[in-house]
């Protein structure tokens, strides 16, 4: 598949400089380009951050924290980094263009390798890392697929995407910056990680090297993170007999659960291997692992990364950087600085121990170099580029014209992530369909990536449909049909609508108007209802009279005293005349009769004075004045003091008179 096809940036000129000839690779964060430098006429690798990122601080802040730490470092084994910019959109590093594959490649092709070409790619991967580390830098993330081979042998570390400072606070919360089969414990139970989370993951890449397999297996990623929290590191002569105990103690000391009993950093862990080196006798460096793969066979296509061809490459001259030796090791590591240089650069006045290692490097080098071009051979292509974070691709399966939750379903089943759903108008794709992906279908990408989905919104303008009639529920649902959203629900009296359903919409029906406009709906209460007077009937007669208007009726619980005779309707929830729904609920009160309340004596009382307690009793009160009026005495009373009256019924005062 050409992987330049519809790619916006290729032909393009960043910066009035780099020229975009390719797309090469692309990864969850980034995506890689070979370009020339037009200044200075030389192929480099252009990492481009994807522009959808761009917007997000944290990782622009990530991806230039690589560009600076790398900057710094200058190392021959660590792939350089010559300038980082931004253009518009598009934020980027240039690279140091390498050619060959990676450190997992050679695995999945070779399995088990012999102790001396596991030594030969350890010991440049530790000088990068001892680099780093005494920069006051921890790369967090060593596995094979971060280490990349030259077709020219050279070994070279990659992808500091995931760098800190050594002094800075590395703790995460919920989640581990990582690949869990090199986690160190440390980082699994605290999410932290120094120089010596580095040298750990570092013995787990050896035992790999030397046994073709990983230490720790699980069918899941929390089996294996376990693994690595509970149990010891198995020794590699466990898996692959007759290897030396040298290299178990190598494997053991850099992969100690306790931080503390580790090789404190990469150098640390450099001086202990070259020990070990030194240890090992021909026989023992040479010996041929049993069940390992050479490179005329490989393993299955589905089980394959392919390496991207390349155009061209530029010669790098390499560079020595000083690096302090580790004095803990033996007499064999000099305590004073000396040159680490890349494989076949011969080192400065070298000590007797150090140009037998010399020898034995060189000649690794060359079986290396034998191993990178055997394996690009198999792999049917030539030499090629890898600059991403993981070598786990898959590719974008086809997803157009796809519902978006069949899409999100498809993606989970191939092991990709939904990155997030952009929505455009379209007017041939139906609203709800995917209208196409980002990376797009049969791009090339990491397993554990993350894929965008543009999804139809359908037509930009759309007419709002005819709802009249229509069931609340089930107008919604045509409303989103249509690309309108659901706006206000008011209700209203209707004789001819039924209760439930849609009376009108606002904008109305046949109006056209943009797609994701809300419509207003105006819901029918149904006919309106003249409340009856039901107080004193019984509660049949009241119920009838109630469910013939088209009301619901309830009888409260409990009953009262009123009035009302008992048995009869004491109070109703709405009042008589009050407008209501048919299906409405009236509530009925039942009486048990009137309370009954014994009558003071007010006879010799003033007027006033008898109303009052007549009244404060829970009486009504009538006065009648005699004729002629001579005083305002009460001289009677209709109920006699002392006997039992309704609550709420009316007594008879009399005053004075002839």
């Amino acid at each position: 598949m050409d992987t330049t096809l519809h790619d916006p940036l290729v032909g393009q000129v960043l910066d009035g400089r780099y020229r975009v000839d390719a797309r090469i690779a692309v990864g969850g964060m980034a995506t890689v380009y070979r370009a020339v430098d037009t200044r200075l006429d030389r192929v480099l690798a252009l990492k481009v951050m994807h522009p959808g990122l761009a917007a997000d601080a944290t990782f622009v802040e990530r991806f230039i924290r690589e560009a600076k730490s790398v900057a710094r470092l200058a190392h021959p084994n660590v792939v350089g980094v010559f300038d980082q910019g931004a253009q518009g959109q598009y934020v980027y590093l240039a690279m140091e263009y390498i050619a060959g594959c990676t450190l997992r490649d050679v695995l999945r092709e070779r399995g088990a390798l012999q102790p001396r070409a596991a030594l030969d790619i350890l010991e440049p991967v530790l000088a990068a890392l001892g680099a780093a580390h005494r920069a006051g830098f921890v790369h967090r993330d060593m596995k094979p697929e971060n280490v990349l081979i030259g077709d020219d042998g050279r070994v070279k570390v990659a992808d500091f995407g995931l760098v800190r400072a050594v002094d800075a606070v590395t703790s995460t919360t919920g989640s581990v910056l990582g690949t869990v089969s090199y986690l160190a414990p440390e980082q699994i139970e605290h999410g932290t990680a120094d120089t010596r989370a580095d040298v750990y993951a570092c013995g787990v890449v050896l035992y790999e090297m030397l046994t073709g397999a990983k230490p720790h297996g699980g069918d899941t990623p929390a089996q294996i993170l376990y693994a690595h929290l509970h149990e010891g590191m198995p020794a590699p002569s466990a898996a692959v007999p007759g290897l030396a105990v040298e290299l178990d103690a190598l494997v053991a000391s850099a992969t100690a659960r306790e931080p503390d009993a580790r090789p404190h950093d990469a150098v640390a862990l450099l001086a202990r291997t070259r020990v070990a080196r030194e240890a090992l006798d021909d026989e023992q460096l040479d010996a041929v692992p049993p069940g390992s793969r050479s490179t005329a066979g490989g393993a299955g296509p589905e089980d394959r990364t392919s390496v991207i061809p390349r155009a061209a490459t530029t010669p790098v001259t390499p560079v020595g950087v000083p690096l302090p030796a580790d004095a803990a090791g033996s007499d064999s590591v000099h305590r004073t600085s000396r040159l680490i240089m890349p494989r076949g650069v011969a080192e400065e006045e070298p000590q007797p121990v150090a140009r037998r290692t010399s020898r034995r490097r060189f000649d690794g080098r060359r079986g290396l170099i034998a191993l990178v071009s055997a394996l690009l051979v198999v792999l049917g292509v030539g030499a090629g580029v890898w600059y991403i974070n993981s070598g786990q691709f898959t590719r974008v399966p086809a997803l157009i014209g796809q519902s978006e939750d069949a899409a999100k379903q498809k993606l989970s089943g191939a092991g990709l992530d939904l990155k997030k759903v952009d929505r455009q108008f379209s007017d041939t794709v139906e609203r709800g369909q995917v209208i196409s992906t980002d990376p797009a279908t049969g791009a090339r990408i990491r397993g554990n990536g993350a894929v965008t989905l543009i999804v139809s919104r359908g037509p930009e303008t759309a007419q709002v449909p005819k709802l009249d009639g229509m069931p609340l529920d089930r107008a919604k649902d045509e409303l989103g049909k249509a690309g309108f959203a659901p706006g206000d629900t008011t209700s209203e009296y209707s004789d001819s609508v039924a209760r439930g359903a849609v009376i009108r919409t606002d904008p109305a029906a046949g109006v056209k108007r943009h797609t994701d406009t809300a419509v207003a709906l105006v819901v029918s209460k149904g006919a309106p209802v003249d409340m009856p007077g039901v107080v004193g009937d019984t509660v049949d007669d009241a119920t009838a009279a109630l469910q013939s208007a088209g009301l619901k009726v309830t009888v409260a619980p409990d009953q009262v005293n009123s009035e009302q005779a008992a048995g009869k309707v004491a109070a109703q929830s709405a009042p008589e005349h009050a407008r209501l729904t048919q299906g409405d609920t009236v509530t009925l009160t039942v009486s048990k009769g009137p309370k009954m309340v014994a009558v003071p004596k007010v006879t010799g009382q003033s007027a006033g004075d008898a109303q009052k307690a007549l009244e404060a009793a829970g009486f009504k009160v009538k006065v009648d004045r005699g004729f002629p009026f001579l005083s305002d005495e009460v001289a009677s009373q209709s109920v006699a003091a002392g006997a039992q009256a309704p609550e709420g019924s009316t007594v008879t005062i009399t005053t004075k008179g002839l």
